[in-house]
């Protein structure tokens, strides 16, 4: 699968960092925990199969309103199949439609059946990873919301990407020339 991730500016960079340090200090789960060079702080908007010629060129026309300036709403728990901690950001109307053009990109070129329902409009909860475990409820019941700093109150968001969940090979989207 290749996912399709906005990148955050350097404040919010670091301070997501600093935010996983003090769960793996705490002893929490924490993206800290991925050694992986490709492990940065991401906001991930859908995923398909492959990167097709036909969405690579609607992603060129996303990237080109890149940077983009959303909010951070405060902590979010999810329980799926895995239990997620995160910093949630405001759904406003530019990341609104943002995510809607890359999801009908990715959906205009990809089989219905290998799209996450999560990250279709109207279900996905834009958000960053704080920790993730397989645990089930590894955040419930504890005051996660005081061992961590808190985030920035404007966040930019600068960059598209893309990773391939079976290489690990990361690629810079760009837009057109």
């Amino acid at each position: 699968m290749r996912t399709v991730e906005l990148l955050l500016d350097e404040v919010a960079d670091l301070a997501v960092r600093e935010a996983w340090r003090r769960l793996a200090e705490a002893g929490l789960p924490s993206q800290a925990r991925h050694r992986a060079p490709t492990n940065s702080p991401h906001l991930t908007l859908a995923a398909c199969p492959e990167l097709t010629a036909p969405i690579r060129w609607e992603l060129a026309e996303v990237a080109a309103v890149l940077p983009l300036p959303v909010r951070f709403n405060g902590v979010v728990r999810f329980e799926r199949p895995t239990s997620v901690l995160a910093w949630a950001l405001d759904l406003d109307s530019e990341l609104a439609g943002l995510h809607r053009r890359v999801w009908e990109a990715v959906a205009s070129d990809s089989p219905p059946e290998t799209l996450n329902p999560f990250h279709e409009p109207g279900r996905w909860n834009p958000h960053v990873t704080l920790g993730r475990t397989r645990r089930a409820g590894a955040f419930a019941g504890r005051r996660v919301p005081e061992l961590l700093p808190a985030p920035p109150l404007s966040v930019r968001l600068i960059a598209l990407r893309s990773y391939d969940t079976e290489t690990g090979a990361l690629e810079m989207l760009e837009p057109r020339p």
